[in-house]
């Protein structure tokens, strides 16, 4: 039997408020345990939570940015359970009546593009985070996340595969840093996905029974868990047993899903409207400032980049899925004197190449846009080669000095002046008679003996169009 694998995504996207969505404590990350939780967020008797609305206006921001309905009223509500990192036993969220509604996000896979539905994104306070190592046999309990303002993003069952997943959430994981209501930090759990999975036999509409995968925060490991999970619902589906509606946790270290608890309905939780929270009411006057805001989204920059620098879809695809990145870019285009191509070579090749070996991010980079575009400019108007701009680029990595500071400083300029070229091609051909002799019986690939002589010769610095131009002439005699 062939099978058909239906996917949904919940997306918990931590906003980037300076406070948290209830009360005036940090949400700074890396504090000492338990140092960040205040009266508000420990639900102690007599506090009573204020919404922050700076949440709300991130909350809006993004529903703009999909496409979504926005409620002009919204209610949030007590979803009730009990768990150690949980102080208050419920948590403050939205139920029936969520800030976004309906929205959509396109996807590309194999170059195929795909609508997603967007069911709702809704406003909710971040529990803390229990801790199960070091503590011998026993559980740490850390507070500092508890109020930590999300926006839970649900999904339509949309998806059929695990690239689509990927997509969806890569699609979405840019789409808020570019908004600037989420840093997109996944390791530091600012961004993370439950993942729903489903299988059903290829033609079927009814879906199958689902199991929801929590807390995965890596697209590596949202692939990984969801090819592991369809296998396992066709194997228990297969052997005639029947797939449990279930909570699951995926191993990494396994490369395996395993039973956490069983799925909960919403009647287990016992929402009902928060007492302590008004409803939130929208005004046009607020819908036009937060339109008026939105950044120049990824597609739109996409898009224009292929026009106005001339970029291949894949080029402009790379450049734009980061912010920073692409401001990058554009201002070391400007700097580089249009160089638009070369670039765009440079900032996905050496560039990116050394941040990842340094771990650093763009933003943070040494060199900066306007030295790299320096850089190219020079490469461009072959004052130096692309081999000795990657000298240059070391150089500059580890000094605050322009790339044409160094160039002069080492001495690093190309040599092109025809008539010392070919003094020294004259002399190499005058010391490697056979050699000559070989090139011109036909073993042409001989050239490339001749450049590597030259090349040692002048420590890399002949201008090599002008060298092989040169070469071919003389050595055909």
């Amino acid at each position: 039997m062939q099978w058909e694998t239906v996917i949904g995504l919940e997306i918990h996207a931590q906003l980037a408020t300076k406070s948290k969505i209830f009360s005036s404590a940090s949400t700074a990350y890396g504090a000492e345990p338990n140092t960040q939780a205040c009266a508000v967020d420990l639900g102690l008797p007599g506090t009573l939570p204020v919404l922050n609305e700076q949440a709300v206006r991130f909350a809006v921001k993004f529903g703009l940015a999909i496409g979504a309905h926005i409620a002009p009223f919204s209610v949030f509500a007590r979803k009730n359970y009990f768990y150690p990192d949980l102080p208050k036993g419920y948590q403050t969220s939205q139920f029936d009546k969520p800030i976004v509604g309906l929205g959509q996000l396109d996807i590309e896979v194999d170059g195929d593009t795909k609508t997603i539905g967007v069911t709702r994104a809704h406003l909710e306070e971040d529990a803390g985070k229990s801790l199960h190592e070091d503590y011998h046999g026993m559980t740490g309990i850390d507070l500092n996340r508890a109020g930590t303002p999300l926006l839970e993003i649900v999904s339509e069952p949309d998806m059929r595969s695990a690239a689509e997943a990927v997509a969806y959430v890569k699609k979405l994981h840019t789409l808020v840093q570019y908004l600037g209501i989420c840093d997109g930090n996944m390791q530091e759990g600012s961004f993370r996905c439950d993942v729903n999975v489903s299988v059903r036999p290829v033609g079927q509409d009814e879906f199958g029974t689902r199991a929801e995968i929590k807390n995965l925060n890596s697209f590596r490991f949202i692939e990984k868990a969801i090819a592991h999970e369809v296998e396992r619902q066709i194997d228990v589906i297969e052997s005639g047993a029947k797939v449990v509606q279930e909570t699951r946790l995926y191993d990494a270290n396994k490369d395996e899903t395993r039973s956490m608890r069983s799925k909960e309905e919403a009647n287990d939780y016992r929402y009902f409207p928060c007492p302590d929270l008004l409803p939130v009411a929208i005004t046009s006057a607020l819908l036009d400032e937060m339109r008026d805001s939105l950044p120049e989204l990824p597609a739109a920059k996409k898009q224009r980049f292929k026009q106005q620098y001339g970029l291949n879809g894949y080029d402009s695809e790379v450049l734009t899925t980061q912010r920073a990145m692409a401001d990058y870019y554009e201002d070391a285009v400007n700097f580089s004197d249009g160089e638009a191509k070369l670039v765009a070579n440079w900032v996905m090749g050496e560039l990116s190449a050394a941040l990842n070996q340094h771990n650093i991010e763009i933003v943070s980079s040494p060199v900066s846009a306007e030295r790299l575009g320096g850089l190219v400019k020079r490469i461009a108007d072959q004052t130096i080669s692309g081999k000795i701009a990657k000298q240059v680029l070391e150089l500059m990595w580890s000094s605050e000095h322009s790339a044409d500071e160094l160039i002069e400083r080492e001495g690093l300029k190309q040599i092109s002046d025809t008539g010392e070229l070919e003094k020294m091609i004259d002399q190499l051909m005058a010391d490697n008679i056979d050699q000559v002799e070989q090139f011109r019986a036909g073993k042409t690939k001989m050239i490339g003996f001749f450049v590597g002589q030259l090349m040692k010769q002048t420590q890399g610095k002949a201008n090599p169009q002008e060298l092989n131009k040169l070469l071919q002439s003389k050595l055909k005699g």
